[in-house]
């Protein structure tokens, strides 16, 4: 299985493909990607620079073409589309038809691979993109559960990659709304849930912390307590009286344990999430899922999972930690 993990920037490119990615996924510095946070992202300059790298080392990368435009904004993403040709990508990951088209017609030796965030969850559905826009791959949604993937790996046209690590949302991908109702800003649309200009900490006398997007009150935190990326999926909300994570509590994805099930199921890459993570997280949680990706294919008849390597991506999990499918769906 290959191994695909987050490159937010060049340094991170580097310390992914040095720790053993067998590809790394990337975003131009605009909307055409669902992280378009400040920092982060890259010039044409730095792509290329970064792919220079990749390919010498005998890795592969992936431009991340994963939002939607509008009509007014579509020659941006079909720029975008003739950039990645030119600079050498090796695929592209996209999820609006037009987008998809566009690339199909007009650069039809660019590998295309449907993005999660075209939240394709049937047969039928994959069958279609990949009869009309030619994709090679489609990276599942991570709300499927382990007997939904396997069932798609035996009835898919096309390789089927799925996400291994990294953080959980609630929404089925390319559907979010909560962020836009709140801000106005859309991350399926402008790339970035929460942006960055709508959010306000505050700190308190007592040590507490407090979260705003757009000034809507969406955390409180005691002191020392651990705090993420304020989104309002995993807020916390006075329900009935009561203040709880209403919607989501802060989850993070761990399909370690399912390394030879999903092997097994035909799976051909695992995705690890994180593009607006850093460096250090980039090279702990890709050297650790090489070990295990290596390890299985030395014996896969003993691979048995390592507490060391849970340890570690536990150092990297946001809040509590599950396999896949819908948070508690049992894989066995």
């Amino acid at each position: 299985m290959q191994l695909v993990c987050p490159a937010g920037n060049l340094p991170a490119l580097q310390a992914a493909v040095d720790a053993g990615a067998n590809a790394v996924y990337a975003g131009f510095r605009d909307q055409t990607n669902a992280r378009a946070f400040p920092g982060l992202n890259f010039s044409d300059d730095e792509l290329r620079a970064g792919i220079r790298y990749a390919h010498a080392k005998n890795a592969k990368v992936y431009l991340a073409l994963n939002t939607y435009p509008d009509s007014a904004r579509l020659k941006d993403w079909h720029a975008a589309v003739d950039k990645a040709a030119t600079l050498g990508c090796d695929a592209i990951i996209a999820a609006e038809m037009g987008v998809l088209d566009y690339a199909a017609r007009t650069h039809p030796g660019l590998p295309r691979h449907l993005s999660v965030q075209g939240s394709a969850t049937t047969a039928p559905a994959l069958r279609y993109a990949y009869e009309r826009f030619g994709i090679s791959r489609a990276v599942l949604p991570r709300v499927l559960s382990i007997q939904q993937v396997e069932r798609l790996c035996q009835n898919s046209p096309v390789a089927i990659e799925v996400f291994a690590f990294g953080s959980l949302c609630i929404m089925v991908e390319g559907r979010c709304q909560l962020s836009s109702y709140v801000t106005g800003a859309s991350p399926n649309r402008h790339g970035v849930c929460s942006p960055a200009k709508f959010v306000r900490w505050d700190e308190h006398g007592d040590g507490s912390r407090s979260v705003r997007l757009n000034d809507v009150l969406i955390d409180e935190f005691k002191p020392d307590e651990p705090a993420g990326y304020p989104t309002v999926c995993k807020g916390r909300f006075d329900v009935g009286n009561e203040i709880f994570h209403a919607l989501e509590e802060p989850t993070s994805l761990n399909t370690m344990e399912l390394l030879p099930r999903l092997k097994q199921a035909g799976v051909v890459a695992l995705k690890i999430e994180g593009r607006q993570r850093g460096v250090a997280y980039v090279t702990s949680v890709t050297r650790t899922w090489r070990k295990a990706l290596d390890r299985l294919a030395a014996d896969e008849a003993r691979w048995q999972l390592q507490p060391e390597w849970q340890a570690e991506l536990s150092r990297h999990a946001e809040g509590h930690q599950t396999t896949l499918g819908p948070y508690h769906r049992a894989w066995h």
